[in-house]
């Protein structure tokens, strides 16, 4: 089964799709996450002093079409040590964000692929091909939360 023009996203509340929806603008996709941005090696150093926090709003009108994300870079991993996370300011954030939207409602979606990128990390809905001996793309990707969505194309994702 190919992938579909339009994608849907379950809305599975305390679990990594609770904050997406509707509002009165069209459809959204929050959450906080993390990501190395691109081209990180290893042979770099300790990973947790490259490895980011973020937060993300992405909007997309009532037809699943991205309309713009709001992204912020947090802190690394490396200082959320000692009990001190980075994650505090970062959901203060998201949350007066997911507060400004007139009419939300938490739900599930349906977006088309898409793709941005901020501070060097690829954030979108990306089309790829994980199945063997297929010539089409058979997998919808949510980087850098690493959601994996596939037929049948029911919104539930694999990680």
């Amino acid at each position: 089964m190919p992938v579909p023009d339009v994608i849907p996203i379950a809305h599975e509340p305390d679990y990594r799709t609770a904050t997406i929806g509707r509002y009165d603008g069209g459809q959204f996709f929050a959450s906080l996450t993390y990501a190395f941005r691109d081209g990180y090696n290893a042979t770099w150093g300790d990973w947790r002093d490259h490895k980011l926090a973020f937060a993300v709003l992405h909007r997309f009108d009532d037809d699943g079409r991205h309309v713009e994300s709001e992204i912020l870079t947090g802190g690394t991993v490396r200082e959320e040590r000692d009990g001190v996370t980075v994650t505090p300011g970062l959901e203060e954030w998201l949350d007066d964000r997911l507060d400004a939207l007139s009419g939300r409602e938490f739900r599930s979606i349906a977006i088309r692929p898409f793709q941005t990128t901020h501070d060097g990390v690829l954030f979108g809905l990306v089309l790829e091909r994980h199945g063997e001996g297929t010539g089409a793309d058979d997998w919808a990707e949510l980087y850098p939360d690493g959601l994996g969505f596939h037929e049948p194309w029911d919104g539930f994702y694999d990680t």
